[in-house]
């Protein structure tokens, strides 16, 4: 009778210990200013690790000392933290399989960069709060007492195309100027990279398309009162219309993507009248056409998430391995 109650015990803890196994792994790049050990980010892990019991969570890094990663968040070549990333993320077992994402600001089109260029190990769905998937248009603001963001934000302002920002400050890589999109086009090398906006269009690669394609779900979070992010639609994939381009002449319908500025803001073009989604240069059309897009609007400022993420990571993180 004991050892059928000892054989009992040790068959349960096995499947336990398979079932935990089996939640889909989660990675976290956390924002400007922020460092991968802050309290904030392992106060948001711990819900998770509640709200999902047995969930591997991986917080991304540029460096272990938490002051030199919070630093590198405003300097240093982000292809090159790209590369740093996806080989971390190589090497970490658990995550061999494949793993969700959630990207914080700017970490979210640097998730969506490592999905575009590697995504091995692949990534599942891809989460994305407030990030500046068609850039910015002006420098992301900085709090009085942030004295390092405010000397990236003037480097970067002295000349934000020139070849030192361009390959030393984190902002400028992801500036994009409507009113100076051949020079955004020439001198950047990040943004305009991931987003295949090239003169040539054989210049453009494909496997970007097909990676940002194969994601189950691309979760897309926008802050109503985001005034750090302009426009903040690009958060949606919007943009400012350049001056000289007026694209606007069609009649906004359920097929669009939503919009929402106030009137006599400039005009933003919307994901589904981009040019990269119509020629579907990145995979979003594609991704689209799946129902694999969701457009989320948070009430708050820039990151001031609440209680917004809840339903978001209880619906789109911690599910079965075995549904990959």
């Amino acid at each position: 009778m004991l050892s059928s109650i000892v054989l009992f015990a040790g068959l349960f803890n096995l499947v336990s210990s398979a079932a935990v196994n089996d939640v889909r792994p989660l990675v976290i790049w956390h924002g400007m200013g922020d460092s991968y050990a802050s309290p904030g980010l392992d106060h948001f892990q711990s819900e998770i690790k509640e709200m999902h019991p047995g969930i591997f969570i991986h917080s991304i890094f540029i460096d272990e000392d938490p002051n030199l990663d919070q630093r590198a968040s405003f300097y240093g070549n982000v292809n090159q933290q790209i590369l740093q990333v996806a080989q971390q993320l190589a090497d970490i077992p658990e995550l061999s399989r494949g793993f969700d994402v959630i990207g914080f600001s700017q970490g979210g089109q640097f998730l969506r960069g490592y999905v575009e260029r590697h995504n091995d190990p692949p990534v599942h769905n891809l989460i994305t709060f407030g990030s500046q998937h068609m850039g910015v248009s002006d420098l992301p603001s900085c709090k009085p007492w942030d004295l390092l963001c405010q000397l990236a934000r003037q480097a970067a302002s002295r000349g934000v195309y020139s070849e030192w920002a361009q390959e030393n400050v984190v902002q400028a890589q992801y500036f994009r100027d409507p009113q100076r999109l051949s020079q955004y086009m020439s001198s950047g090398n990040f943004l305009s990279d991931i987003n295949n906006e090239v003169f040539h269009p054989s210049s453009r690669n494909s496997s970007y398309g097909n990676n940002l394609a194969s994601l189950n779900k691309l979760v897309l979070v926008l802050f109503l009162q985001d005034k750090t992010v302009v426009p903040k639609e690009s958060a949606w994939f919007g943009s400012e219309n350049p001056p000289e381009d007026i694209t606007m002449d069609q009649p906004f319908g359920s097929d669009q993507t939503p919009m929402l500025s106030a009137p006599n803001t400039k005009d933003i073009i919307p994901m589904r009248l981009q040019t990269l989604y119509k020629e579907d240069w990145i995979g979003l059309q594609q991704l689209d056409k799946h129902d694999g897009i969701q457009f989320v609007a948070c009430q708050g400022a820039h990151m001031q998430i609440g209680d917004c993420w809840k339903d978001l990571v209880a619906e789109w993180v911690g599910g079965s391995l075995g549904a990959n």
